[in-house]
């Protein structure tokens, strides 16, 4: 008996424990995603969720991996869910995109735009190209000091069909790009057509570069301000949502 005991001891020793096994195997999958051990977390009770747009967006043609991409298919769901979620009562969109795909940033700006929560958005190093519709599609726009948008016509890269309609194609496109950033911001449409064909304010291309505070004076974007700022405003936009729901409630 004492021999049969000492066996299944010595089996229940040698049964590997799962807690730490899957421990190494959770860091080590943090450190091959993130480049990091801890993940920082929300807490339980948070009414905010952060929505990045980094690098280059991602369209309907997939880019090589060594470039860093926000991909639409990624990001649409992700907005449906909020929009869904009662317990997400407002979004932070934080941008720092050189631009990409025109049709993936539209679809991207109009989800935001038509959220029924309040946005609000930050640009912090660039939010440039098509990322100019997004900055301006939440609630309320934020821009870094140092943060710099590039604001150029529509260019398409590739083979091009020498017709005429390419051309019209061209621009029906840009038209929409146009009216969605002058609906959406407080810059007019003939002030957004200037930025857009000026020639000589860069190297190699035509369009303008706007820093910080210029954004701001040209009706583009809300306020200069860093992150506090942002989720300043938006707790306050979350707050007079609230109160205008009650309101409602108690008319009712």
């Amino acid at each position: 008996m004492m021999k049969n005991k000492q066996t299944s001891e010595q089996r229940m020793d040698s049964q590997p424990n799962e807690e730490t096994e899957e421990k190494p195997s959770g860091i080590l999958d943090k450190i091959q995603q993130l480049g990091q051990t801890n993940v920082p977390q929300l807490s339980a009770d948070a009414n905010i969720h952060c929505l990045t747009i980094i690098g280059q967006i991602e369209g309907h043609m997939q880019l090589p991996p060594q470039n860093k991409t926000t991909k639409y298919e990624h990001i649409i769901p992700q907005l449906v869910a909020i929009e869904q979620n009662p317990k997400i009562e407002g979004l932070l969109v934080v941008l720092n995109t050189v631009g990409g795909d025109v049709e993936a940033g539209l679809a991207i700006s109009e989800m935001i735009s038509t959220l029924s929560k309040p946005s609000v958005s930050i640009v912090l190093g660039g939010g440039h190209s098509i990322g100019v519709p997004i900055a301006v599609s939440c609630s309320y726009s934020f821009i870094a000091e140092t943060a710099t948008m590039t604001i150029h016509p529509i260019r398409l890269t590739g083979l091009v069909i020498g017709v005429p309609q390419s051309f019209e194609y061209m621009d029906k496109m840009q038209e929409r790009v146009v009216k969605f950033v002058t609906k959406n911001s407080r810059i007019s449409e003939e002030t957004f057509k200037d930025l857009m064909f000026a020639k000589g304010n860069l190297t190699r291309d035509i369009g303008t570069n706007v820093i910080g505070e210029d954004a701001v004076t040209s009706g583009l974007i809300d306020e200069v301000g860093g992150l506090g700022r942002a989720l300043a405003k938006l707790k306050e936009l979350i707050e007079l949502q609230s109160k205008h729901t009650d309101e409602e409630e108690i008319i009712q």
